[in-house]
């Protein structure tokens, strides 16, 4: 992998004629999402539509025009901040110290949650070492009544069992909610949550009831040392320079593209399944940044893990439990 640079997600943006009517379509469709339901048996059901593994060209759901609180833009020019009352989950930012083959990150949170948002904070400095990284897993965490709709993350692992997760997020402050269509007015800052397996995966089946599926990737360990190097670098510039979240070109599935791009131009190109989240595991199969010696439906169907991580979710080596053996 070569190259340098994150894609212009001005031109991201604008290669989309048609970009008008997805951003409705996100927008609508994030602000609708609830939670799926757990079966009587404590498992997760599997969503109805996950079985559906043909995405549509351009699937548009059904919308009503959210109400929106526009008041703040009278207010004069909001600007991206790293000092808010935030919610607990999301006070403190991850930074990394890079030196050579050492990676050491500052502030691994590994948050233990009883409801949805009620959680024990804690926090870790942890030191990586670049030359045992073997493998990148692309975590994707579909909204259980929105088709097109995900939240994507990745988890790096290292020899010995270590695993740590990032997930690009929506910061909160106290008392406020998440909404696709208030998140492209400038209104919500961006931040990268750098966490252990056990803080990210069980609170998605456990407690907000969504399935989790999870994909070893094709990534050589080069190729996951330079992608883990420049995740850290983003952390670190996040750190530093706070940026605002936008819904369709600053989320989180359009962060990891610049990530991949930025070392393999071109690797990912402009595709509505960047757009549409809930369909990047078909876009990452057909581009063969997973594993594609399956049909597709039989790929994601070895994918869900959520019952795996809510019979583990006690065990002292959850990560290998979950993503070592799990990808045997």
């Amino acid at each position: 992998m070569g190259g340098s640079g994150y894609l212009s997600m001005t031109a991201f943006g604008s290669h989309f004629r048609c970009g008008a009517t997805l951003l409705v379509a996100v927008a609508a469709g994030c602000a609708s999402i609830q939670p799926q339901k757990a079966n009587h048996s404590g498992s997760v059901a599997l969503a109805s539509h996950l079985t559906d593994v043909v995405p549509p060209k351009l699937e548009l759901p059904d919308w009503q025009a959210p109400q929106l609180d526009l008041s703040f833009l009278e207010s004069g020019s909001r600007q991206p901040s790293n000092d808010r009352d935030w919610i607990d989950e999301q006070k403190v930012l991850a930074y990394a110290d890079i030196d050579g083959d050492k990676v050491r990150v500052h502030n691994v949170r590994n948050a233990q949650f009883f409801t949805y948002r009620d959680c024990l904070v804690d926090y870790y400095d942890k030191t990586y070492d670049l030359s045992k990284i073997k493998t990148v897993d692309f975590v994707m965490i579909p909204f259980a009544d929105n088709r097109a709709i995900a939240h994507t993350l990745l988890s790096f692992g290292f020899e010995g069992g270590d695993y740590v997760g990032v997930s690009v997020e929506v910061r909160l402050e106290k008392g406020e909610s998440y909404s696709a269509a208030v998140g492209l007015l400038g209104r919500f800052e961006l931040m990268y949550v750098v966490a252990d397996e056990r803080d990210l995966l069980p609170v998605r089946p456990e407690f907000r009831h969504v399935d989790v599926l999870l994909y070893r990737t094709t990534a050589t360990p080069a190729q996951a040392r330079a992608l883990f190097v420049d995740v850290m670098k983003r952390v670190n510039q996040l750190h530093d320079r706070p940026e605002f979240y936008d819904t369709l070109r600053n989320n989180c599935t359009t962060n990891i593209v610049r990530h991949i791009n930025a070392l393999a131009p071109g690797r990912v190109p402009y595709d509505y399944r960047v757009l549409l989240p809930g369909y990047a595991d078909s876009l990452a199969y057909e581009l063969g940044l997973i594993d594609n010696s399956l049909p597709f439906d039989e790929v994601r169907r070895r994918a869900v893990i959520s019952d795996r991580i809510l019979k583990y979710k006690d065990d002292p080596q959850f990560s290998l439990r979950v993503l070592g053996e799990k990808l045997r």
